[in-house]
């Protein structure tokens, strides 16, 4: 059975918290904290010696279960929005229900300034124009959109992609998702037919609070609204039309190759880009391991980067990526013990 780390109390003045695994991350807050004192320091004692005689009477049940969950090598969990999902490298990511928003495009007839190069006031054409995010990494600021990706068409996604309004964005988690989208009930203004696109959602719609929700801030909470790039846009509706109604849902991304890991900052700072990821196509937990170093937890920088504080240095390293349906791809050693800052390591892929 795995070992338990101990955790320690003691009776601090009352407004003082007390942190219990807490974890700080650069401006973030401790996830976890406790205020303890007086008699409440008293109740917490014998919760924790009736816990202890639990694990005295009960050795066994946290290892049974953990056994248990390694032989049979999947889990079965509900997922939300697509049903029943297997946990593990198992099955295959499964469409979602269909869904109405709102669609309109940014930048130009070539696409250039949606890329996730340096951020660009043209996102978007009915938004604030704010920068989307920027993170500041030794002496230098990168702008790469807020998904983080540095350039969507030589990273695989081309010109299929779009901006997510706050609502589908998820705070970055969705960065990735893969995108069905046609428009529907608008015959003036919607392609005939109703052709269907495929996009990947590879950057943040930002909210436009100076402006109404049906008059210009578009990408207002609550409202579902992707902002596409012009090329996308075009395949589904007339140019001149500004913002149409569609219809969405989520598919699985189908992707060449591997998952990519692009490793930058420095030694005792590593951020991870994980991209053109198949399946789910959006990574919700990623871990790293070094021949030397057991799996360790990242923590999401912003995007789909994710950060590490332990020192790596001539080890190969190894990655384990979680989607969002909870299928699990781990790719063993792919890097040499002397891998680089800025170079990209090939990893291995779900299905789709």
């Amino acid at each position: 059975m795995d070992a338990v780390e101990p955790v320690h109390l003691s009776c601090l003045p009352c407004g003082q918290p007390l942190h219990i695994n807490g974890v700080c991350d650069g401006n973030r807050s401790p996830t976890t904290f406790f205020t303890i004192c007086g008699a409440m320091s008293t109740f917490l004692r014998a919760l924790l010696v009736a816990a202890a005689l639990l694990l005295l009477v009960f050795p066994r049940a946290g290892a049974d279960a953990k056994a248990e969950d390694d032989h049979h090598g999947k889990i079965r969990y509900k997922n939300h929005v697509h049903g029943y999902h297997l946990k593990g490298h198992h099955g295959t990511f499964k469409s979602g229900k269909w869904e109405l928003a709102h669609a309109t495009f940014y930048g130009g007839s070539d696409g250039s300034q949606t890329r996730g190069l340096p951020f660009s006031p043209l996102l978007s054409t009915c938004c604030l124009c704010l920068p989307s995010r920027t993170s500041r990494a030794g002496n230098s600021i990168h702008a790469e959109g807020a998904c983080g990706y540095e350039d969507t068409v030589t990273e695989g996604y081309g010109l299929q992609t779009a901006a997510m309004s706050t609502a589908l964005f998820n705070d970055g988690l969705t960065c990735g998702a893969c995108f069905e989208i046609k428009c529907v009930n608008d015959k003036e203004w919607c392609k005939p037919g109703h052709p269907s696109i495929f996009v990947t959602g590879t950057n943040l719609c930002p909210p436009n609070y100076y402006q109404s929700s049906d008059n210009g801030g578009w990408c207002n909470p609550p409202r579902v609204h992707f902002d596409l790039t012009q090329p996308a846009y075009l395949q589904i509706a007339q140019y001149k039309a500004g913002i149409v109604p569609v219809a969405y849902r989520r598919v699985p991304c189908k992707k060449r190759g591997g998952i990519r890991f692009t490793i930058s900052g420095n030694p005792y700072f590593l951020l991870v880009l994980v991209w053109n990821v198949a399946g789910a196509g959006d990574v919700h937990n990623m871990q790293i391991k070094g021949n030397k170093v057991a799996w360790t937890a990242m923590s999401r920088n912003w995007g789909q980067r994710w950060q590490t504080n332990v020192d790596l240095t001539g080890q190969s390293l190894s990655f384990r990526v979680t989607a969002s349906d909870g299928r699990r791809s781990t790719s063993w050693h792919i890097t040499p013990r002397n891998w680089q800052i800025g170079q990209t390591y090939e990893g291995k892929n779900f299905k789709f």
